[in-house]
């Protein structure tokens, strides 16, 4: 067998078994011990190359960087079960509730506010769709619109810092995390904001889509409401404040302020009378079931790329996506296209484990800002938390929400996302400065 045809036929295959639901750790391990044996057969791969495989897995053990991603997990399931979310959506709910589309208005902002304090998708929807959703159908609004803004504004946390995404994608780039969390910093908010305006508007525009809740239901004392609102968002504020600001200022690098946050998240518990022994063990138990298929992922993918560089694939990768029409321009459309395609059917660490150190040293030889790259995909990335079918987002909804809410009316509420998401990203393409602004 020719040399040239064992890389793309190694790239194929771990798709193949990918998409035919292998757990993908398994896939790409399998895949490279399986292409490994074809290449020393016909020649064209050493073993003695194998012998980095133990030095890198050591590598990503004692990966500084990557323990940032526990710290901000447990932060993120304690603050889920502190019941955070429920007080702030509650309360702000009420603040908002009296104008068209109000509600959705306020499932935004706790939306952007739980990103910044968790940086975790699956706790936000969860929780947005287990409090909001009765409430928004109750006073009529519209299936898709409900579901569509609950999924969406969850899906923040993805690129909102601080996110475990943005930690893992700074790893395998090769860049600062704290400059990925200051560029990615604008464009959440941007995002954030066009769902708002698109919420908003479809309110105003069809009035039957997102009524306002009736007077006699809207809270009284106005004086009680803005003390309630005030004592839900300090803690989250401070909260934010205490990691997102010591990593800005140079005080704290992200796994310190990811530490600083995993104790405020315990000490928050503490101080509302949540913390039991039940919600540390619940808490510990989801961090290390997310950590450990995370640092699996990072074994098969390492598996992978080693015996996929000995094939000389980097090589085959780099001269397919540098010689492309257009250049630098063909180049972020291919991968664009392929990562936005790749989110209809794997998770966003699959595609982080597996295109991104593919496609990063092309990016590098065409002169490409990694930070401003990063933001890049982790904006496209967020949109496989929303695409049909797979859609890690519409899971979660669609596992709390009640039988009256059928899957195509969530598919049919999350494309107006999708296209507000392509849109950012767009700007983003075509406006770099929107990512550079706070780094220059």
């Amino acid at each position: 067998m020719s040399g040239e045809l064992l890389a793309p036929l190694m790239f194929l295959a771990a798709l193949a078994l990918i998409f035919a639901g292998y757990p993908v750790a398994f896939s790409l391990g399998g895949t490279a011990v399986l292409f490994g044996a074809l290449g020393v057969a016909f020649g064209h791969f050493e073993w003695g190359l194998l012998y980095a495989f133990p030095e890198r897995i050591f590598g990503i053990m004692s990966n500084y960087v990557l323990l940032a991603v526990p710290f901000f997990v447990f932060m993120g399931t304690m603050l889920e079960r502190t019941r955070l979310a429920e007080d702030l959506l509650t309360t702000i709910g009420k603040l908002f509730g009296g104008l068209r589309g109000g509600l959705a208005l306020a499932v935004v902002l706790v939306g952007a506010l739980l990103a910044a304090a968790t940086g975790v998708v699956g706790a936000s929807v969860v929780a947005m769709g287990m409090i909001s959703l009765p409430v928004m159908l109750r006073y009529g609004y519209s299936v898709p619109l409900a579901t569509g803004v609950i999924a969406a504004s969850g899906t923040l946390g993805q690129i909102v810092p601080p996110s475990v995404v943005l930690v893992v994608l700074a790893d395998q780039l090769g860049i600062s995390v704290g400059d990925l969390f200051v560029g990615s910093l604008l464009p959440g908010l941007m995002l954030a904001g066009m769902y708002a305006l698109y919420a908003v508007g479809a309110a105003w525009v069809r009035p039957g889509m997102a009524p306002p809740i009736p007077q006699e239901e809207r809270p009284a004392d106005l004086k009680d409401l803005g003390r309630q609102v005030f004592g839900v968002l300090v803690p989250p504020l401070l909260l934010i404040l205490l990691v997102l600001g010591s990593i800005f200022a140079g005080v704290a690098t992200p796994t310190e302020a990811g530490a600083l946050g995993a104790v405020g998240a315990i000490l928050l518990a503490a101080v509302s009378r949540r913390l039991t022994l039940d919600t540390l063990r619940e808490s510990a138990d989801r961090t290390t079931r997310l950590t450990s298929m995370v640092v699996f992922l990072l074994i098969g993918s390492t598996a992978f790329t080693l015996v996929f560089r000995g094939l000389n694939g980097d090589l085959w990768i780099e001269e397919l996506l540098t010689g492309l029409p257009g250049g630098v321009v063909g180049f972020l459309v291919v991968v664009n296209v392929a990562v936005f395609l790749l989110g209809f059917f794997i998770d966003f660490f699959e595609i982080a484990f597996i295109v991104v150190p593919l496609v990063s040293p092309a990016a590098q030889l065409l002169g490409i800002d990694p930070v401003w790259f990063g933001v890049m995909i982790a904006v496209n990335l967020q949109t496989s938390f929303l695409t049909p079918p797979f859609g890690f987002a519409l899971f979660y909804l669609r596992g709390v929400c009640p039988p009256s809410v059928s899957t195509p009316a969530i598919y049919r509420g999350v494309v107006p996302f999708i296209v507000i998401q392509l849109i950012g990203l767009t700007l983003i393409v075509v406006r770099p400065e929107i990512v550079r602004f706070l780094l220059d």
